[in-house]
């Protein structure tokens, strides 16, 4: 029968559960800042900003055309939309230049960058906490737990008859990592880089690698959209 009426020591508390927190959370703040520091920034063509204002206008046209008149209507729309020198005409017909990003220098370096901010720490405050807060039971999770889950919450604790509820210090380390992501967001705001694990999901998906949109298929979509638009008035 598994135990699970255990007396932990108050001090527990002061010297293992809050430390660990406060550890988490200030590794978080100084990987966000670090990741500010060492990123470079992005180049975006003039070329990219062009097309992509284009198609902006083009849909603000279809939207909101109702309220012009309809030679104002026609003249925006033959700008976009002449079987010759419509922008959109050109661009839907204008050949794609993917480039690729392996030879991209600073492509590669910012994937270094960005493994060295969030392996790294990871990696090495995880080792020290095990070693420092080994063995010791830090809290218990309100709810009831199955055997499957002691592997997952008692990293470091090798007690077949303690109850799967309780949760050794290595593992509060781990829990706090993926659970302070809220708290990273009020402090550093929604685009902060303290939560490592939505850098390591970039890598996974390959977002990090990912060619380049091509925006052919926008724009030939735009296109077809504006042809089969028809002005309908809204003016008294």
């Amino acid at each position: 029968m598994l135990k699970s009426d255990l007396l932990i020591d108050p001090d527990i508390r002061l010297w293992v559960f809050l430390p660990i927190v406060m550890i988490t959370f200030l590794v978080g703040v100084l990987r966000n800042y670090v990741t500010i520091l060492l990123m470079s920034t992005k180049k975006v063509e003039l070329q990219q900003i062009q097309d992509s204002q284009a198609l902006m206008r083009a849909r603000l046209l279809r939207e909101n055309g109702k309220y012009l008149p309809k030679n104002s209507y026609l003249m925006r729309r033959h700008f976009f939309n002449n079987a010759e020198t419509g922008y959109i005409t050109v661009a839907k017909n204008r050949p794609s230049v993917q480039p690729n990003p392996m030879s991209d220098p600073s492509m590669m370096s910012d994937m270094l960058k960005s493994n060295l901010t969030n392996m790294l720490p990871t990696i090495l405050i995880a080792g020290w906490i095990n070693w420092t807060f080994s063995g010791f039971v830090t809290t218990r999770v309100p709810f009831p737990l199955t055997l499957r889950f002691k592997p997952m919450l008692q990293r470091g604790i090798e007690l077949a008859s303690l109850n799967s509820s309780w949760v050794s210090s290595a593992s509060w380390y781990f829990l706090n990592v993926f659970g302070l992501r809220g708290i990273y967001t009020l402090v550093l705001g929604e685009n902060n880089s303290a939560d490592h694990t939505k850098g390591m999901q970039d890598q996974m998906s390959g977002a990090a690698m990912s060619m380049p949109a091509d925006p052919k298929p926008a724009f030939k979509a735009e296109w077809e959209m504006l042809e089969i638009t028809e002005h309908q008035s809204a003016l008294p």
